[in-house]
């Protein structure tokens, strides 16, 4: 069903804010990547430390992947379009699997070089550990832990897996900066392959953060249901009343956002109009759940299991061109069943086609309801704008009494109201009766037949007899 226009506003102004909000963050994140690459890799090159040139090649990758982050935001704020009909939320999710690929590469480079060096494969380099250098890292590990508190608090905010990831990288940054800093106290201390040791963890902590980052974004890419909103949502809808049957429930997301695609079943006689509150309540029930959802709901006609008449109904109204279905009437007759209906069609075709229309549906109804004899269909044009005059008191003082006489007559009180409309086929009468509440529905309809007849026969030129029932008020 289709999103109202004022929601689909709501949703653009939010997203619009949101997309803001998560490039300022990423372009604070690009500053802080060049600044972090710059620092480590000058007091990397002078002090010889292969931790601290292992942290400049980790920053070095956080500044490509900011870059990422950056472009893959700009490109995801980009409104739906016909080739993205979806939007660019994806864009996002490719970004972080770059982003986590190129990291494990670099990670695994600076691990083996650290293994090198603590087995002896390679030439051992003299690490100069001056307080200088444990001054930048102190600098380093603030800047580290403020980027990395920042992203993570927006990615959280707004669902960003961009923001994610680079919150993932900064968080390891932050603690390859630890570990290089406590791997330089042990080489002042004497130690020398401590800088290599921290080097290493430092490889396998990134290494660790990278694959969980990029196993996240294929199954996002991959549209993999997140589980947790799946049964939310499927206990929400199992939660729904009025004989709807969730069939099936679709579930993907980018960017934060969910798609939701939702196929329920209804009764077959319902109408197109009680289909279309039936597909709001179940939107209303999936935003109640996800509340940034775009919801797509399909109705579909259940089987008809039901009696003869309500099969007959189902069956009649999947019709093309049938309008409306009423006074649907079965007979048995001689232990066979006969039915006979009323089927509104539009008032400007031909009988020709009317016919064609009508033919089709008692073949339909003769499937659906094989156990039927005889079908006996009176075919009606759909009523259009009745143009109506009200006549003046004194006009209607004769057939206000009869109906006052006639209501008395049948229920025992004088009718709750009384007013007639002048139409161009003649005067309509509508009443209201009051009948007791707990009586049942086809005795009710019964008594307000005799009421319309009884007025009929009376006043034949009325056009029209419309008698609308209410329970009577209770006694104390």
């Amino acid at each position: 069903m289709d999103v109202p226009q004022a929601e689909q506003d709501e949703f653009a102004v939010a997203d619009a804010t949101a997309a803001r909000a998560q490039v300022r963050t990423a372009s604070f994140s690009v500053v802080a990547a060049c600044f972090l690459v710059a620092v480590k890799l000058i007091a990397g090159i002078i002090s010889g430390s292969l931790g601290l040139l292992a942290e400049a090649a980790h920053s070095g990758t956080d500044l490509v992947a900011a870059l990422l982050t950056l472009f893959a935001l700009r490109v995801a704020m980009r409104p739906a379009d016909q080739e993205h009909q979806y939007g660019h939320g994806k864009a996002q999710h490719l970004a972080a699997l770059g982003e986590s690929a190129f990291l494990a590469l670099v990670s695994a480079f600076i691990g083996y070089q650290a293994l090198a060096r603590l087995t002896g494969g390679s030439q051992a380099h003299a690490v100069d550990v001056r307080w200088w250098v444990l001054a930048i890292l102190g600098v380093v590990i603030v800047v580290d832990a403020s980027r990395a508190t920042l992203s993570m608090r927006a990615a959280r905010r707004y669902d960003s897996p961009a923001l994610a990831a680079n919150a993932l990288h900064f968080a390891s940054d932050l603690a390859g900066s630890v570990a290089v800093l406590v791997g330089l106290v042990f080489v002042s201390a004497g130690y020398e392959s401590a800088d290599s040791v921290a080097a290493l963890v430092v490889a396998v902590l990134v290494i660790v953060a990278a694959v969980r980052l990029a196993s996240d974004s294929v199954d996002v890419l991959m549209d993999r249901a997140p589980a947790d909103a799946h049964e939310h949502l499927s206990a929400a809808l199992a939660a729904l009343d009025g004989g709807v049957q969730v069939e099936r429930v679709r579930m993907r997301q980018a960017a934060g956002r969910s798609f939701v695609d939702v196929v329920v079943g209804v009764a077959p006689d319902a109408g197109i109009t009680q289909a279309h509150a039936t597909a709001d309540e179940i939107e209303a029930t999936v935003r109640e759940a996800l509340p940034t959802a775009d919801v797509v709901v399909h109705v579909e006609p259940l089987d008809a299991a039901g009696d003869l008449r309500e099969r007959a109904t189902a069956a009649a109204l999947g019709i093309r061109d049938v309008r409306e279905v009423h006074n649907v009437r079965v007979m048995n007759v001689s232990g066979g069943y006969e039915l006979s209906l009323h089927v509104k069609l539009p008032s400007d075709l031909t009988l020709d086609r009317a016919h064609e229309i009508v033919t089709t549906l008692e073949q339909a109804i003769s499937d659906a309801v094989p156990e039927l004899s005889q079908i006996f269909t009176h075919i009606e044009p759909l009523a259009q704008i009745d143009w109506t005059v009200e006549p003046s008191p004194v006009d209607v003082e004769v057939e206000r009494d009869l109906v006052d006489t006639v209501v008395k007559k049948h229920t025992g009180a004088a009718p709750l109201e009384v007013f007639f409309r002048d139409a161009d086929r003649g005067r309509v009468a509508f009443i209201t009766v009051a009948l007791p509440g707990e009586q049942p529905l086809r005795v009710a309809h019964r008594r307000t037949g005799l009421i319309e007849a009884d007025i009929r026969h009376q006043r034949p030129e009325l056009a029209d007899v419309v008698v609308h029932t209410e329970p009577a008020p209770k006694s104390p």
